[in-house]
């Protein structure tokens, strides 16, 4: 990740704590940024050095206006065309949403297990995560991988705690072979 994304980033989330946490702003700039990448159009628009910045603005201002985003959103995209850093849209909206968690203390979980978890299954894990930090909050997402054979195997940002059968019978089949 480059630090002029994480600048960005970080200049962002300070205009969302100061709203409160305000969700249309990453919200906005996420559908922005998708439909910026999907139209070659507006790429070319607001990309290209042959377009004056009075007509980079008002395409900005009309796309705005159609897809209603927030004028923080709006004024954010303006800088960041002004600056020519377009191309680092997707990264500034990556480590916008990892800043923002780290300031709403949220800690991000991504479970994968062998089969579909029930409710109580989930809330469990979120539970055994949760009592590590009382100051934090937990928000996990879950995914199916039937390679596991059983288990579960927890990301928590680089931390990877696998607890999956595959993973023991590669450790006993480890274990046999060194003896």
């Amino acid at each position: 990740m480059s630090a002029v994304a994480e600048r960005y980033a970080a200049a962002l989330a300070d205009v969302v704590m100061e709203r409160k946490g305000a969700p249309d702003i990453p919200e906005g700039l996420a559908e922005f940024v998708d439909l910026f990448f999907a139209s070659a159009d507006l790429r070319n628009a607001l990309e290209s050095p042959a377009v004056a910045r009075e007509v980079k603005i008002k395409v900005i201002d009309e796309v705005a206006e159609k897809m209603k985003l927030n004028e923080a959103v709006r004024n954010f995209i303006c800088v960041v065309v002004d600056h020519r850093r377009m191309h680092m849209l997707r990264e500034i909206l990556q480590l916008l949403s990892v800043e923002l968690d780290r300031r709403q203390n949220i800690v991000k979980l991504v479970v994968t297990s062998a089969r579909k978890l029930d409710e109580r299954e989930r809330a469990e894990l979120i539970e055994a995560f949760d009592g590590k930090d009382q100051k934090k909050k937990v928000r996990a997402t879950f995914a199916e991988d039937r390679a596991l054979l059983g288990g579960v195997v927890v990301r928590v940002g680089s931390t990877v705690y696998d607890g999956s059968v595959r993973e023991q019978l590669n450790r006993l089949r480890e274990q046999l072979e060194s003896e």
